[in-house]
């Protein structure tokens, strides 16, 4: 199969394309029949119970797993065409369980987004240094950047980790459960900032969530996840409905209108 070369994916309508994707692994389906778009400069949530395939399906939009059936397009084409560092270039994945970059400094893992660029044996450039305090200013942790990533507070060091993933360059950004170790204080903060880098820079961001409150109050459009399946799909106002929150989590739930909100907030009844 062909490989592009290495240059920015061609601005479209969606990022991601997903059609007709499954995932089998050892026998047990994990996805099955999974048809979605992901609008470019939107953030969307992922959302479902544990082992609905959402932490699966941003793994195949990443590239870390190849589906069994179906076919995934970026930029209108298919995902498999682009080399890696074309694809880095462009796409950011940054996943559950982070465990490298502990004794680092805070510059010097915002550094390592700029290694799709020069490579492991390129100069660090002029232009390379003012992308990381770019990425420093947006995430407003230039104040600490000096700090070993290990003696930061939770929200300080997934500050850090999106400012590397924008060091990258990347217009498109896939974090997978960014906010799950999180006070809800830092939880707001983290979020709050993944929505100011999509609406303020241009960015498009895909993000898996458990909290479908946060995912109301931060994200443009919600797909949720039961079993492998896409069981809903819309805005928050539209998910956020008894019936709709009962065939995604499989408990009664209801909404309460809450003042100053466009949307509803969901509880268990």
């Amino acid at each position: 199969m062909a490989i592009l070369p290495m240059q920015d994916p061609p601005r479209t309508a969606e990022t991601f394309v997903a059609e007709n994707i499954s995932l089998l692994i050892e026998r047990n389906e994990i996805l099955c029949d999974v048809s979605l778009k992901f609008p470019a400069g939107e953030v969307v949530a992922l959302v479902g119970h544990n082992g609905s395939g959402k932490s699966s399906l941003l793994k195949m939009l990443a590239r870390q797993l190849v589906p069994s059936t179906g076919s995934i397009s970026y930029g209108n084409q298919d995902l498999r065409m682009y080399s890696e560092r074309a694809f880095a270039r462009s796409v950011a994945y940054l996943p559950q369980d982070v465990t490298t970059g502990a004794e680092m400094t805070v510059r010097e893992l915002v550094g390592c987004g700029r290694y799709p660029w020069h490579g492991a044996l390129g100069r660090f450039t002029k232009n390379d240094e003012e992308k990381v305090e770019d990425a420093l200013r947006a995430t407003h942790i230039e104040t600490f950047a000096d700090r070993i990533i290990g003696t930061l507070s939770g929200g300080e060091r997934q500050r850090a980790w999106i400012a590397m993933l924008i060091a990258q360059d990347a217009r498109c950004l896939l974090l997978d459960e960014p906010t799950a170790a999180l006070d809800v204080a830092h939880q707001v903060e983290v979020l709050s900032l993944v929505r100011r880098l999509a609406h303020e820079g241009g960015r498009s961001v895909i993000i898996v969530l458990h909290d479908i409150n946060m995912a109301a109050r931060f994200c443009d459009r919600i797909h949720a996840l039961k079993r492998g399946r896409v069981v809903a799909s819309g805005t928050s106002s539209a998910i956020l409905a008894p019936n709709t929150l009962q065939e995604i989590y499989g408990i009664d739930m209801d909404v309460i209108s809450a003042p100053n909100l466009p949307y509803p907030l969901a509880y268990v009844c």
